[in-house]
């Protein structure tokens, strides 16, 4: 037996490689459904990543609602002659409401500190939901939501594309075949941030006519507009919307090395950071993970680089360059016993093994995709019993981990952080009780499920 077939097991069981089909089971919206007809599928946020994730519910089923705060993107989409004359609404609450019985599905695709209240309260309706990454603003909400699916049973699936290449799958399944030997350390590095970071609040500035500043904000906390800077792209630089550099790529890359290697639950983490206001995330970022040993893999430290940190060129056995591409450096370095999985780029697929020229890759057993949002629409009709990202057993311990960085992140506000011990049963940072409203954030007046 391989040994890493605890874990590999596991994987198949939650369907990170093997995904279970089961084309005569059907989910509850069907039972009074003749065999033809098709997903309903109301879409919250409708630019940018909306755009295409909008687009991909139209390909497999109907966009029959759309909902944004912008007016001016919101009427746009509604004229998208491949949605069926869809109702529109500024308001998911309001359209989850009013579109209670006429819908199936909904596409969560808004800033982070949306994603809990639109996912919540839509699978607390019984309704599957696809939401971007990362899952959720908060560690709480990320095991909330977990929660949720279970309890509701209801089909989900995170936007974190890469999990559906057979790049990706094909590296988890060799790092999990023992072909490496024993997995030693990990190292994961993004070019982000591409916006501004640990800077101070500007001023404020008048609201477009457009746009619903009121709706924007939803369960954040109350601040004045300002021009450029939140709507549409750069909340992501802001702690009350968004979750920095980490949040929104390492969803991606550092999807691989979680198939792989299991990361959940770290004990501790630690981060050194550029420094920070408390209000806008450092411009750069190094934080360590310390993983214990589970029943596949002995304990590991994981390293995330951001802002243009990156691990030491030494791991590259040789090899001269982060990246073959012209693009800014992004990627992930697995050290083992017998050589080193090199993937460059954001999404896991592409990769090599260090030194150049020593490594034979043998053949693996993997599941093939037959795509992202397939795999979640498949979930839906019953073709499939669970997409591979699905919450409760993927994408929200995924999110998890990654967003427990983001404590480490607050405590080193002066640079240098405190090692943060953590409890994850009871989610709680048992030596950083001055990080507890990072893990679990409260809500404006209004704003709940």
């Amino acid at each position: 037996m391989a040994p890493h077939s605890s874990r590999r097991d596991f994987l198949k069981t939650s369907t990170a490689i093997g995904a279970a089909v089961f084309v005569n089971a059907k989910p509850a919206w069907t039972q009074e459904k003749s065999a033809n007809e098709r997903v309903r599928y109301a879409c919250i946020g409708v630019d940018g990543k909306g755009r295409s994730d909008s687009g991909d519910a139209a390909k497999h089923g109907d966009v029959v609602a759309i909902c944004d705060v912008d007016d001016a993107k919101l009427q746009k989409a509604a004229k998208n002659p491949r949605f069926k004359s869809p109702e529109t609404f500024h308001d998911y609450r309001e359209m989850l409401d009013k579109m209670e019985g006429k819908i199936d599905a909904v596409t969560v695709s808004t800033p982070d500190h949306h994603h809990y209240l639109a996912a919540a309260t839509a699978m607390k309706m019984g309704l599957a939901c696809f939401c971007q990454k990362p899952l959720t603003h908060s560690v709480w909400e990320a095991r909330e939501l977990q929660n949720i699916a279970r309890e509701m049973n209801v089909p989900t699936m995170m936007g974190n594309q890469g999990t559906s290449y057979g790049g990706l799958r094909k590296a988890a399944a060799l790092l999990q075949s023992g072909h490496l030997g024993t997995i030693q350390a990990a190292h994961i590095f993004t070019n982000r941030p591409v916006w501004e970071q640990g800077v101070a609040r500007p001023e404020p500035s008048e609201v477009p006519a457009n746009l619903n500043w009121d709706l924007w904000l939803g369960p954040a906390p109350e601040r004045p507009y300002a021009d450029g800077v939140y709507h549409p792209f750069a909340w992501r630089g802001w702690w009350d919307f968004g979750t920095g550099a980490l949040g929104d790529m390492a969803c991606h890359t550092f999807n691989m090395p979680f198939m792989a290697l299991g990361l959940k639950n770290p004990d501790t983490i630690q981060a050194w950071t550029s420094g920070h206001n408390k209000d806008s995330y450092p411009q750069s970022s190094k934080i360590k993970f310390e993983f214990p040993a589970d029943d596949g893999r002995p304990a590991i430290d994981v390293w995330w680089y951001d802002g243009g940190e990156l691990p030491s060129k030494d791991l590259l056995l040789g090899l001269d360059e982060f990246k073959k591409s012209g693009r800014s450096p992004s990627g992930a370095l697995i050290v083992c016993e017998k050589g080193t999985l090199y993937s460059w780029g954001d999404y896991g697929e592409n990769w090599m093994l260090l030194p150049e020229g020593e490594h034979e890759v043998p053949d693996l057993d993997y599941e093939e995709s037959p795509g992202h949002f397939t795999e979640f629409h498949q979930s839906i009709t019953g073709e499939r019993k669970r997409a591979t990202s699905n919450f409760e057993n993927y994408a929200g311990p995924l999110t998890e981990t990654i967003l427990l960085g983001n404590l480490a992140v607050w405590a080193a506000a002066d640079g240098e952080g405190k090692k943060i011990e953590w409890d994850a049963e009871k989610l709680e940072p048992k030596n950083a009780p001055e990080v507890a409203h990072i893990v679990r954030r409260e809500y404006r007046d209004g704003w709940s499920v």
